[in-house]
Parts: C-alpha cells; structure tokens; sequence
C-alpha cells in the first residue's frame, strides 16, 4: 500500500521503518530541511548542541523497533550509562547526586537526608508497582477497540495511584524537602505539574532510576539520523521543506494529502504533527464534526520551555552531564507556569553539559551548555518577542548567584529558543514541546488514540498522541499505530 507520513520527527521515522520493513511504498514529507523534529542539533563555531530531548530511557522500545526493522540497537548507536545520571543543586548549597546504584545513591541520602534513607527504597518499588500495573495496560495497549479494553485489569487499574497528585504522594512518602522537590521533579519529563498530575506519574522515577538513564554516544541527534539511514535502506523517500496544506478525504475516507499544491494520493496517512493541529487545520469541516475539532482544541498543552544554547571557552568542574538547579519556592514556579502562564521569576534551570561525556562537543576547555527552563504554553499573558532577551540575561544572572561565577565572561556564543519558535518550527500545539500534559487524573489515559476515531485511513502518532511524551513513549505510538494498520488496513 501507499503510505504518506506527515512529519519526519521520532514518531514519523519510526512509522516510516517499520511500515517500509512490511512492504509499504512509504513516503515521508517534512516541513523542515532534515529529520527529527524537535529532536534537532545546532552547530557553530566547534560547539555542537542537542536541541531536543538529552535523556533516553527505556532503550528496549527502541531494541523491538531496530528488530522488528532487520537490525539491532547495538548495531546502530552506542549507549552510554551515566554517572550520575542527574546532578542536583539546591539553593542552601546542598548538592545530591542521583546514580542508577541504589547503593550510591543511598549513601548521598544519608548525607543530607537520613531520615528518609528507608523512604527511598520504598518509593523506588511503590514506582515500580505502578510501572508492572501500567506498562502492559496502557503502555503496550493501543486503547482503540473493545478487545483492547478487555485487556485491561481492573483491580490493577485501582492500584495505579490515579487519584492522588504526585505531590500529595510525595510529600505522603517523605519528609525531607530534598527528596520532596527531588521526586516532584519527574512529572516535568512530559511537561506536567507535580500539584496536579495523577500519582500514576511517580511512575516516571522508576523508569530512570531502576531502569537506567541514558546518553547516546555522540549525541541525541544521532537517533534521528540512524533512523533515516535505515528508513533509507529500506525504500522510504523522504520530502524535505514539503508542507502537508491538507489531509485530503472522501466518504470519511483518506485519500490523500495535499503538499506544496500538489495531491498525492495515498492508501492511508500516519501524521506525526501535533495531534491538535492535525485535526483543527488539517482536516476540513467536511471530514470532521465542528464539535471534534472543538474537542481538539481544548485539549490542554504540556508545558513549553525557554531554551539557552550557551558556549563558553572555560569548564565548570561542578557540572555533571545532567544537572539540576532547583527554586526555592516549587509550587509558586508551577503556579506561575500552569494558572498565570507567565515565566517564573525564581526558576528550576536544567542544564546539559553534554561536552562532560563528548569533549569533542566544544572546542579544548571549553563547554556546551544547554540551559533549559521550563515555560507557560502561548498564550496572550506572556509576550516572547519583547521579553526574551532580557529573560535570556535573567537566567545567566541566576546561573551566576547559584554556582557558575562569571559565566557571562565566559560566553562565546549565546543562541536562544522560545516557546514561538518551537510553534513557528513544528506546529506543536501552543508551543508545548512535551504534547498533551497530564494534568488531570485520567488525561493520561485519554490522549488522541493512534488511530483517528470516525475517519477512516488516518493514524495519529508522536507525544501529543497515546501513550505520551519522551522517545520510548513516542517510538511506542508508532507500535501501536502500525499494530492498528495490520488490524484496519487490509
């Protein structure tokens, strides 16, 4: 059959493989100039930054792509373990370092909260409960027909901790603040609020912590390109700055999309565009109810992120891989970033420093700094083109008060990405760079399934889709979207 993929990010490349694996004459049409979506790479003047996601977790999602495609995740990228996995800063100078050893990690808590040494043990496996309940429920399930619901244990459903927040639970399991705002932190890997997502996400911690954090060697953007290699290999075309104007129907039936004023006719679609954006702008009215499109553009944003690529000419010898530079006041910063949707005025600040593993990421002695700082989607309450650079200058003051001394001396070239950008570049709804937040207690549950209910040729994948954010939940809707294909398209 004829495929047509709209967007070359994770959850497109993945589509393309495996569907070009199964005999389909795959086409992949990408409004950018290369693959990868927000999962992109900047380069200049021998500093070389990720600009997407700098973690990879769950490496045995991306293991069953690379198998089901004829190849293997040995043979194509190079995984590397870090040490630490994360590294922390709190504001009174207390710093902690999170490893995937339980025992190391044990010993840093017994240096700055021993009351809690016990706590942490139990949190780990109450997290990996919730994981053994959830993964084969929802994770691996596409959600889309009756015969998947049956699947679902009920009794196992009641155990997932829905109907508490992630803080509730937390603040519940702990009484140092350090491992409070430490375990909080996890519910922003998909660009939620910690005071208001189902417990369900402590899930998240499992995931890292037990299951390993990753760095791929040489960079991120390495994934993207390996899938485009073998996407290649195995037929598919890629379409560069080719923009999808529609997704063209009839009888409730794809038949086509419309790119650069040009129809291609296709047996069935896969967008890996916003999951809202594909439904308010590139559907028309005759192909979907006034009331789904309504429905669509309801559906709550994660988070976006204010984004610093910083190169300096010196080293930071307190600086990790990853690292971490809490607020002092967490819930007023998601308060802030959730209700008010204005930029925090005490932010937590990520900071990847990925020359730390890749000295080849910055010229000799010097370093890379990707300095994120997570970020109300648009909306009229915030305006980026007059706030940016001044909010750009805050954060490196910040970075100065909380350890970096003089890192403005330092600084060789300063780049910054908004929230418009990220909508301007990848029509990702509102700007959100996580897809759809979790911020309710069944939100995770009821994302845009990867296949469109009511039209029929049309599947839906990437972050703003089922199951989530992140890579491995990504390159899982792909899975599932295929899973759906053999099961419709006959």
């Amino acid at each position: 059959m004829k495929v047509s993929i709209i967007g070359a990010g994770i959850g497109g490349l993945a589509s393309a493989c495996l569907l070009a694996a199964e005999n389909h004459e795959v086409n992949v049409f990408e409004q950018q100039a290369n693959v990868g979506g927000k999962m992109n790479r900047f380069e200049k003047d021998g500093f070389v930054f990720d600009t997407g996601p700098s973690l990879l977790t769950m490496p045995h999602i991306l293991e069953k792509l690379y198998q089901n495609c004829g190849s293997s995740l040995e043979n194509e990228l190079s995984l590397q373990e870090l040490s630490p996995i994360c590294r922390y800063f709190y504001q009174d100078g207390t710093v902690f370092n999170c490893f995937d050893d339980r025992l190391q990690t044990l010993e840093e808590i017994r240096k700055i909260a021993p009351e809690d040494e016990l706590a942490y043990t139990k949190f780990l496996n109450y997290a990996e409960d919730i994981y053994n309940k959830t993964a084969d429920a929802f994770i691996y399930n596409p959600l889309y027909s009756l015969s998947d619901f049956r699947q679902l244990d009920l009794f196992s459903f009641f155990g997932i901790d829905a109907f508490s927040t992630v803080s509730d639970r937390v603040d519940q399991k702990f009484k140092s603040q350090y491992l409070r705002k430490f375990f909080k932190r996890f519910t922003t890997y998909n660009g939620s609020s910690p005071y208001q997502a189902p417990a369900t996400l402590n899930v998240i911690p499992h995931v890292e912590i037990n299951q390993g954090g990753f760095y791929i060697d040489g960079g991120l953007y390495l994934l993207a390109e390996s899938l485009q290699k073998l996407a290649e290999s195995l037929g598919v075309v890629f379409h560069f700055d080719s923009t999808v104007q529609q997704i063209i129907t009839k009888n409730k039936t794809v038949t086509g999309i419309k790119v650069n004023d040009q129809i291609i006719e296709s047996d069935f679609v896969v967008s890996n565009s916003d999951a809202t954006e594909t439904i308010t702008r590139l559907l028309d009215t005759g192909a979907v109810s006034a009331s789904k499109k309504q429905k669509a553009a309801n559906i709550e944003p994660s988070c976006s992120g204010f984004v610093l690529l910083l190169g300096l000419d010196t080293k930071f010898e307190q600086l990790a891989h990853h690292n971490i530079y809490f607020s002092n006041n967490y819930e007023r910063e998601f308060d802030q970033i959730f209700d008010a949707k204005v930029m925090p005025n005490d932010p937590t600040i990520y900071v990847a420093n990925t020359s730390y593993s890749n000295p080849k990421h910055a010229p000799e002695n010097g370093s890379n700094l990707f300095v994120l700082v997570n970020a109300p989607y648009l909306s009229e309450a915030y305006d980026w083109e007059s706030k940016k650079e001044s909010y750009g200058d805050f954060i490196i003051r910040q970075l100065e008060e909380r350890g970096l001394d003089n890192l403005s001396d330092h600084i060789k070239i300063k780049e910054c990405i908004t929230p418009t950008d990220f909508y301007r570049k990848y029509s990702s709804n509102k700007g959100s760079i996580y897809g759809t937040s979790s911020n309710s207690k069944f939100s995770a549950f009821v994302r845009p399934r990867n296949k469109f209910k009511g039209l029929n040729g049309l599947y839906l994948v990437g972050g703003s889709t089922h199951p989530g954010g992140g890579i491995p939940l990504v390159v899982q809707s792909a899975l599932n979207a295929v899973e759906l294909i053999n099961r419709y398209e006959k």
